[in-house]
């Protein structure tokens, strides 16, 4: 369906342009889900869902934003200051009083009752499940989630030319990617999750900061127009379930290529995690499942509804890729060249195996023999087929876990990890 906007850019269709028009190219990408989602035929009434999400935005998220943008003295404004207050339980007056004070702007009151109630799906125990199988993954979590989940998602237009026109990773890419993996170790941390927890407060301000990005995107005119004709909203339901799908569903999948055993338990505690999370983040109902199945048969058909590649997708990935000689590795200063040699090509190679041939050429990204694949399918047999059944040996990971995602991210950070998510850790991940 071919869409556009009034001169007020509102859309006066019900699909951006985006919607289906690399349809083939997802059919091929998405070959492994349809598999695994056991998909026979594709689901329109779905495929209307996500198309129609392009143009949804996440309502509470985006009043917020509104009362955020208000000028200085403007009744109902939020400032930055009273939103992390907020987020940590403190008052919000002028005397600093503890509690909620009777002052709060609607639009803040209302996004604090939104993200502090939690439905009566959520399960604790699992969330808590859910966090220990995170931590056990270790390394092999931050591989998938840079490999398949952001670079993968490199491949596909709009969302990628948000991040550019933010210079979100082009203008700082070791920085972003510390913020993202120091928040996803802090999701795995012990009641981090819940209502003010520390990861609970970084995932909820995640919430504020998309909604703040999209609406200063949306009000943009001239050359640096948003075209929410082509894309849709800047920061859309659509592309959040996508997001979403990449961190729970391509997680597991992924991890499972690298040799580790995810058992269907160990499968629906991460998925209810990032469950509960995607709630947080203002995902729509719709797309909220903690079934892996469900997951996997989502994704296939967000990928139908997906653009083909744009400039923006080579122009990230490359970064991230140079991103790994900016990194401090542990050792003397002249092993530091040989080391990020060594980390360039092991994610070429992990690259190459995880994205394909079609895809590396597409992202302007040279093909590497999958021999990082070669050697960690042994170790992870090793520790999750044998070690790992035991409970002395999922405790051994998840200290091994805990180290690997510690190192990882310290070789990110100019100063120690915050560690987000852990007792005392009150910081931001800005992702």
């Amino acid at each position: 369906m071919v869409s556009s906007t009034d001169d007020a850019g509102r859309p006066t269709a019900a699909y951006p342009l985006r919607f289906r028009s690399a349809e083939a190219r997802g059919t091929r990408i998405g070959h492994p889900l349809r598999v695994l989602g056991h998909v026979r035929s594709v689901d329109e009434a779905l495929l209307d869902r996500i198309g129609r999400a392009f143009f949804e935005e996440d309502d509470v998220g985006a009043a917020l934003a509104t009362a955020m943008r208000l000028p200085a003295g403007a009744p109902g404004r939020v400032t930055h200051a009273r939103l992390r207050a907020a987020l940590t339980g403190r008052s919000h007056s002028a005397d600093d009083e503890i509690g909620l004070s009777v002052d709060v702007p609607e639009a803040l009151r209302h996004f604090l009752d939104e993200a502090t109630t939690v439905p009566d799906w959520v399960d604790w125990d699992l969330v808590e499940a859910g966090a220990a199988v995170q931590r056990r993954l270790g390394q092999n979590a931050g591989d998938v989630l840079l490999q398949l989940s952001l670079v993968g998602g490199y491949r596909f237009g709009g969302p990628t030319d948000l991040l550019v026109a933010t210079g979100a990773l082009t203008g700082g890419t070791l920085r972003r990617l510390a913020e993202t993996q120091e928040w996803t170790v802090g999701l795995s941390e012990p009641g981090a999750l819940r209502p003010y927890g520390p990861a609970w407060r970084a995932t909820v301000q995640v919430r504020a900061m998309h909604a703040l990005v999209g609406a200063s995107f949306a009000d943009r005119t001239g050359p640096d127009r948003w075209d929410t004709a082509r894309w849709g909203l800047p920061i859309n339901q659509a592309d959040q379930a996508a997001t979403l799908g990449l961190f729970d569903g391509a997680l597991i999948v992924g991890c499972r290529a690298l040799g580790v055993r995810i058992p269907p338990s160990d499968s629906r505690a991460l998925m209810h995690l990032w469950k509960w999370v995607g709630h947080l983040l203002g995902v729509h109902a719709d797309f909220l499942v903690d079934d892996e199945w469900a997951r996997h048969r989502m994704n296939y058909h967000v990928l139908l509804a997906q653009a083909g590649i744009s400039d923006a997708g080579p122009r990230l990935a490359r970064a991230v890729v140079a991103a790994q000689a900016d990194r401090t590795y542990p050792g003397p200063s002249w092993w530091q060249p040989w080391r990020a040699r060594f980390e360039r090509e092991r994610l070429l190679s992990m690259l190459t195996a995880f994205l394909g041939v079609r895809s590396m050429r597409e992202l302007g990204l040279p093909l590497r023999p999958p021999w990082a694949h070669a050697y960690l399918l042994p170790l992870n047999v090793w520790r999750y087929h044998l070690l790992g059944r035991s409970r002395w040996g999922r405790e051994r990971l998840d200290r091994w876990g805990r180290r690997r995602s510690d190192a990882i991210l310290a070789s990110y950070l100019s100063e120690p990890p915050r560690h987000v998510g852990r007792p005392g850790h009150a910081g931001d991940p800005g992702v």
